[in-house]
């Protein structure tokens, strides 16, 4: 399957005259808890000619393909990224730092982790997690849930944990994730993650009384405690002067 990956970021260079300098795994094979039957998400950041950049109208800003049994990729323009780091979106923070990366330009790939970093806004992304766990645990019959959208709740309400607690954007993986759990429920979440592999993401699990009581106690604790935060905001100095010095860079 990477070969077929490889294979196709070389065909979109090719057809849409286009430089991919980022293409990484995002989904759940990235977060660390894959099922048989998961598909890849493969997510990947390029940029046009400089020439398409100074021309009248705008380039393409993202680029997106039917999904078939295995494969669903998409990808964003450079210039769309960057204004959606400049707007602490998790979405490039998460790419970024991807355990399983197809292609990349190493340099630009570290400078774009750097600039993340930069524009973190603790408020907006503990707001974003937390909104996205809640609307999953909704998806729920009682304690009966999806197993895929177990973790659509975990994984989400452990990165706003992380962002409230250490104020700094949250792991993609899971792995580091789960050290914020109490003790007494680490084996049972990684017991889960074992479970998960051998089932299809649609099998239904039974959420143990201790892990839900800790997900309805935790969203209380974070709602409450995020109000304090202060929101931020970001100019877009560092920003453009990276995209000019990019574009100039593979001209």
């Amino acid at each position: 399957m990477e070969r077929r990956i490889k294979q196709k970021i070389t065909e979109l260079e090719q057809q849409y005259h286009i430089h991919i300098l980022y293409a990484c795994e995002s989904g759940s094979r990235a977060w660390g808890f894959p099922s048989p039957n998961s598909d890849y998400d493969v997510r990947f950041i390029y940029v046009h000619p400089l020439d398409k950049y100074l021309a009248i109208d705008n380039p393409s800003s993202h680029l997106t393909f039917p999904v078939d049994d295995e494969l669903d990729l998409q990808g964003w323009d450079l210039k769309k990224t960057l204004q959606l780091i400049r707007k602490s979106n998790t979405t490039p923070f998460e790419w970024l730092q991807s355990p399983i990366i197809y292609q990349q330009n190493e340099a630009i790939a570290g400078q774009l982790w750097q600039l993340c970093a930069h524009f973190f806004n603790a408020r907006g992304n503990i707001y974003h997690y937390l909104g996205i766990a809640k609307s999953a645990l909704q998806n729920r019959d009682g304690q009966q849930i999806g197993i895929k959208k177990l973790f659509y709740v975990l994984r989400p309400l452990l990165c706003a944990k992380w962002c409230l607690e250490k104020r700094q954007i949250a792991p993609m993986s899971i792995i580091p994730l789960l050290t914020l759990l109490p003790d007494s429920l680490h084996q049972q979440i990684n017991d889960i993650i074992t479970l998960k592999a051998t089932m299809v993401e649609s099998a239904p699990i039974t959420i143990a009384p201790e892990i839900l009581l800790f997900i309805e106690q935790s969203m209380i604790d974070i709602s409450e405690q995020v109000q304090s935060i202060c929101e931020q905001h970001f100019n877009a100095d560092k920003l453009d002067q990276f995209f000019r010095q990019t574009l100039m860079t593979l001209k």
